[in-house]
């Protein structure tokens, strides 16, 4: 308000707006503002890697199902549910790039969103229960609309691994939703949680609530390797 109210006031002026139109116009302005302000904060909060965003990258190349299933994604509302989102696939199938730009998108709602793949997720968990503060790091993670764990099962984690990470997911079971990627489907989980029963029950706490998304696509980056290839080919021709 500060900023503007002394140009819009001589706008105002000049074009006889009454007092009520120049107070909303003020008002709008403010409000816009701490919207933006608001979506800044949320996406610095988040750790969310701004380049891979909804804008680059290309929904024509997802499944029809996936396609359609991530765009009523969009709005948010599944976070409401607390409903998890499992994302799998080969690795380059962009994975990673499409939670990142879900996130930002959630973000631009005004939602909260967390980003931590799942080794350095991991690793702060274990510092965390070291100086016996697990609880309130934990807490403080509750504390997100969205977690979005990345590369779950990418780094085979050792048994004290597996169980912070079993007790983080125990924790906002039905609390709050997580989203996640993994390069594994469920038939080789044990090799993350190390022992059936555990892997049933992290599965059964996913899965109870959830979207899973499966990109049977081939790797962007190897797509990406053989279109510069070829042209390298053709320039060389």
């Amino acid at each position: 308000m500060r900023e503007s109210f002394e140009e819009l006031a001589r706008r105002a002026e000049a074009e006889s707006l009454s007092y009520e139109q120049y107070l909303l116009e003020l008002a709008e302005r403010e409000c816009q503002s701490r919207r933006e302000n608001r979506i800044a904060k949320l996406l610095r909060q988040s750790r969310l890697p701004l380049e891979k965003d909804l804008a680059s990258f290309d929904l024509k190349r997802l499944p029809t199902k996936a396609a359609r299933s991530f765009r009523t994604l969009l709005d948010g509302a599944f976070l409401d549910r607390c409903e998890n989102l499992l994302v799998f696939g080969k690795s380059g199938s962009g994975k990673t790039h499409l939670l990142c730009a879900l996130g930002q998108e959630l973000a631009r709602l005004g939602r909260s969103v967390c980003f931590r793949t799942c080794s350095l997720l991991v690793q702060e968990l274990l510092i965390a229960k070291r100086d016996l503060k697990l609880s309130r790091h934990l807490k403080s993670l509750s504390r997100f609309d969205a977690l979005i764990i990345d590369d779950i099962g990418y780094v085979q984690q050792s048994r004290e691994e597996m169980e912070v990470l079993f007790t983080l997911l125990a924790e906002r079971y039905e609390r709050g939703s997580v989203l996640l990627t993994s390069n594994l489907p469920f038939s080789q989980w044990e090799v993350i949680f190390k022992d059936p029963m555990t892997t049933a029950a992290a599965i059964d706490r996913l899965v109870h609530h959830s979207v899973i998304l499966e990109l049977n696509i081939s790797s962007y980056r190897l797509e990406a390797a053989k279109r510069s290839k070829q042209k390298q080919d053709e320039d060389a021709a």
